[in-house]
């Protein structure tokens, strides 16, 4: 193999040093952390879009990016480069899987069959690279939102050829899957919404969705590809509305059209905020409706109303978010982080894709340090303790128990003058939980 990236392989150096770059400082992977190491808590994925496609555009300026490959000027030679500098990339930075869309791979042809030709020959060169490094695949999906046959969606498209071939687009990347030893296979509706109301039978377009779901899970179990399949959320962009808002919305999608069973959500921090939500209220509602599969690390600037997909920095959401992965008990059967994030525009060079995902895991790794002291401390389950304390007797006992008729509850208020039911309420006591929360986060992270 070639060497691309001119850097050394990355490792743990704790906290000898102040200095970002020359190492990890939170993140030691065969570290215990809850009786689990920390590389199997937080299973961390690089995003080939991002990391070996995106050229930093936005839409103001041209592409800064430079990439060792770019000296391949042939689009197969240049797809064939990326593959033998994407599996260095993840030697070097100590990560065991990856992500990707089929059309990050290769480039496509006039048709179906040209294209599918094409990205075989990609497939072909990954499977070597993986039965020799031993590097898996997270999950992989399929681009079905850049090329303008997608302009008005596919799975909810009003075009009967295009549903079609988003269905044998679909057919292929299953297969892939299944070839690459997938662990998940995720759903993102890129394009399934609407711009507006008046020219859209959304009713219609939710039902070809489902269908289009239902479908793709009956081709995976024929060809026998064993993958968790997720479905994630975005509310907006670039559909003024896309139907799977949130992880509540897609739940009750899933639930009335009998996906559930079958799907569990992909979970991403900027499109939480996109959503109005943190990345921790997301989660929580993913977990506790038992359909947490999988997450997307990024953050987003929430002075931008657009998806930037940063990588994550920000440590009390990190800390947010891991506290719902302990209280989990993992991140999902067979979830893990994957790095939906890319550098910004003015970070050009090739060192900043490994920069960048080295603050990202060791900002996860340090919220993962803190969230497992809290829990070891029993925190937030005292603070919640005492907060519902009041069901654990009496009548808060019996509604608990389902026993307390409406009739009862009336007779047993009614006649409570008002000092009564306020001496029943206490504090929130907010800032010094948020308090407590940011000692923990110094105390910890310092040692």
């Amino acid at each position: 193999m070639s060497e691309y990236w001119d850097f050394k392989k990355v490792g743990y150096v704790g906290n000898k040093t102040l200095t970002s770059g020359d190492g990890f400082h939170f993140y030691n992977p065969e570290e215990v952390i809850l009786g689990k190491k920390m590389k199997d808590w937080l299973r961390f994925s690089v995003a080939y879009w991002h990391t070996f496609d995106q050229r930093l555009v936005d839409p103001f300026g041209d592409g800064t990016a430079i990439r060792p490959y770019d000296k391949y000027t042939d689009p197969m030679d240049n797809a064939m480069a990326k593959v033998e500098a994407s599996f260095e990339f993840y030697d070097k930075l100590g990560v065991d899987y990856f992500c990707f869309h089929d059309r990050d791979l290769a480039p496509e042809g006039d048709t179906l069959r040209e294209t599918n030709r094409n990205l075989d020959k990609i497939v072909d060169k990954i499977v070597e690279y993986q039965k020799t490094t031993g590097k898996k695949v997270l999950w992989n999906t399929a681009n079905m939102f850049t090329n303008p046959r997608f302009v008005a969606g596919a799975a909810t498209t009003p075009f009967a050829d295009i549903y079609a071939y988003c269905a044998a687009q679909i057919k292929h990347s299953l297969e892939i899957g299944k070839r690459v030893g997938a662990e998940n296979y995720v759903f993102w509706g890129g394009r399934e919404g609407y711009e507006s109301l008046w020219n859209t039978n959304m009713l219609k377009e939710q039902e070809h969705a489902a269908q289009f779901f239902h479908m793709a899970k009956d081709y995976a179990n024929k060809i026998g590809f064993d993958a968790q399949f997720l479905l994630e959320p975005k509310p907006k962009e670039p559909s003024t509305h896309q139907y799977d808002f949130d992880a509540a919305t897609t739940i009750a999608f899933m639930k009335t059209y009998g996906l559930d069973k079958d799907f569990k959500l992909n979970l991403e921090g900027n499109h939480a905020n996109l959503a109005g939500h943190t990345y921790q209220h997301e989660i929580r509602v993913a977990r506790e409706a038992g359909m947490l599969g999988s997450l997307d690390a990024n953050q987003g600037d929430k002075l931008i109303g657009w998806d930037i997909d940063e990588y994550p920095s920000a440590l009390s959401e990190t800390i947010a978010a891991m506290f719902e992965v302990v209280e989990n008990g993992s991140i999902g059967p067979r979830g893990g982080l994957n790095f939906d994030a890319k550098p910004r525009r003015q970070s050009f060079a090739a060192k900043d894709l490994l920069t960048g995902h080295m603050v990202g895991m060791d900002s996860f790794a340090a919220g993962l340090r803190v969230a497992a002291k809290m829990k070891e401390d029993g925190v937030i389950e005292n603070i919640l303790n005492e907060r519902y304390g009041s069901f654990n007797s009496g009548i808060g006992k019996q509604i608990d128990d389902g026993k307390a008729t409406i009739e009862e509850m009336e007779d047993y208020v009614i006649d409570k003058p008002q000092k009564d039911l306020l001496a029943a309420t206490h504090s929130g006591h907010l800032e010094q939980i948020k308090d407590t929360i940011n000692h923990y986060m110094i105390e910890v992270l310092a040692k």
